[in-house]
């Protein structure tokens, strides 16, 4: 890798963890996405970024591309929480999740394509977004819920936009009180609860 600067950082030698990562990865996305990286720039920092086993190899990766870049290492638990975006690796695939009479969980690290089709019939899902990797900085959810229920665990930073329509059913969301940061993922929730509902909570440690 060419023309990335050599910072000295106070804990290059210690490990870097998963959260240091991704914190990483979204920084490279971000930049991809606004124009200050190429598409070759991109991938072959994402390369060095997964082969990365202390934070002396993570700091280089996006010095250069903001002002003020928060260390990799610091406050990793907050960090881990935070949304993930990449739009490298994203995709025009529809996700379809189905449950009827029956259902299941998405948790874990994941994908959260930018259209997801969630059908729950007398049964239900759950999908917990705390630690997964965002397509777009947009992306929608559209929910058919009868009888049925579909529960979606957000990390702290998202905003949720509810155009969902309810028949004996509906839809409760529950961001708490803090607002979103500057460019944080946007859910935008589409479709209708017939006698079932959907629930969006923030889980908080």
């Amino acid at each position: 890798m060419t023309n990335l600067p050599e910072p000295v950082h106070p804990r290059a030698h210690l490990r870097a963890s998963d959260a240091d990562r991704e914190r990483v990865v979204q920084l490279l996305g971000e930049a991809l996405a606004d124009g200050r990286l190429e598409t070759h720039e991109h991938s072959e920092r994402l390369d060095a970024v997964y082969t990365a086993k202390t934070l002396g190899e993570l700091v280089p990766l996006t010095h250069d591309l903001s002002d003020v870049v928060e260390t990799p290492g610091a406050d990793s638990q907050a960090r881990a929480r935070s949304p993930v975006i990449d739009q490298a690796g994203a995709s025009t695939e529809t996700d379809h999740l189905i449950g009827i009479f029956g259902g299941g969980e998405r948790k874990g690290r994941w994908r959260v394509r930018r259209r997801t089709n969630a059908v729950a019939v007398f049964g239900g899902f759950d999908l917990d977004m705390t630690e997964a990797t965002f397509d777009a900085r947009r992306v929608e959810i559209r929910l058919f819920a009868l009888f049925g229920g579909i529960s979606i665990t957000i990390p702290d930073g998202v905003e949720v936009q509810n155009q969902c329509g309810g028949v004996l059913g509906g839809v409760s969301i529950n961001t708490g009180d803090t607002p979103p940061p500057p460019g944080a993922p946007v859910i935008v929730l589409k479709g209708v609860a017939i006698f079932g509902g959907g629930d969006i909570h923030v889980r908080r440690k």
